[in-house]
């Protein structure tokens, strides 16, 4: 079976960067994946991707060696093995509070006997290799996002859960639950000591942690502070802030000399 580049670069020491596709378009992920992210990551619950896109858009990543991850609507056993069978390296599960929802979220993501996965990875041999089912469950990722007050709480048990490896904090959410104002790169005391709070346990109990950033600058804060891969905003994101950028300069129509010339 292909091998998960993520799971070998972090059990390395090494820090990763994600990126994030909330376009349902193959070419636009296609492009994502050839700028040299180490993972992508097809935004199913707040992006405007079905799974039909979410297929061609996991077809597209292929061409490179980005590791392709996806964000699912909710906690469903349905669209969890669905896109796993499509292909998907790695699964980002929002919503997770307590130790019973992550135990479900893990079990439908492994084979028997270590969950309840059923068998029919129909893309997922494709693009990992024919002995897919035999390695499986050591290879895709399964990561419970915390971003809740209640998930904090349960932070320890959710961890302690056979077959999770990692979570990923979602700023906006926590700091909603906390009480703040939601945002990337969040820097209200109490949300950055949660943040903290959260990395500090994740890695006590020797499990991968990632969180949703906005700019460089507070990747490099969350690498520091023990983040194992962080996100860099999304293409969309990334798209619309270019435009915005170099729009203004031809905005001005009574500024500088006009060429004659074509």
């Amino acid at each position: 079976m292909r091998a998960n580049e993520l799971k070998r670069l972090w059990a390395a020491g090494e820090k990763t960067v994600n990126g994030w596709l909330a376009i349902p378009n193959g070419f636009s992920a296609e492009i994502m994946a050839h700028q040299g992210f180490d993972s992508l990551t097809i935004d199913m619950q707040h992006g405007i991707v079905d799974y039909q896109a979410a297929v061609s858009m996991l077809q597209a990543i292929s061409t490179t060696d980005t590791v392709p991850m996806v964000r699912v609507p909710w906690n469903e056993p349905g669209i969890l093995q669905k896109m796993l069978d499509a292909g998907a390296y790695g699964v980002i599960c929002p919503m997770i509070n307590t130790a019973a929802e992550a135990a479900a979220f893990v079990s439908v993501c492994r084979y028997p006997p270590m969950g309840s996965r059923s068998f029919g990875p129909i893309r997922a041999t494709i693009y990992g290799g024919a002995d897919y089912p035999e390695h499986a469950n050591d290879q895709v990722l399964t990561l419970a996002m915390i971003e809740t007050e209640q998930a904090m709480n349960n932070l320890d048990a959710i961890l302690d859960v056979e077959g999770l490896d990692g979570i990923y904090v979602g700023p906006a959410d926590l700091a909603i639950s906390l009480g703040c104002k939601p945002g990337f790169d969040p820097e209200e005391k109490k949300v950055v000591e949660a943040i903290r709070q959260i990395v500090d346990t994740t890695k006590r109990h020797e499990k991968f942690a990632g969180i949703h950033c906005g700019s460089t600058a507070y990747i490099k804060r969350m690498w520091e502070i023990g983040f194992d891969y962080a996100t860099l905003l999304s293409e969309a994101r990334m798209m619309a802030m270019k435009a915005g950028e170099l729009l203004p300069e031809l905005k001005d129509r009574t500024g500088g000399a006009q060429s004659s010339t074509y």
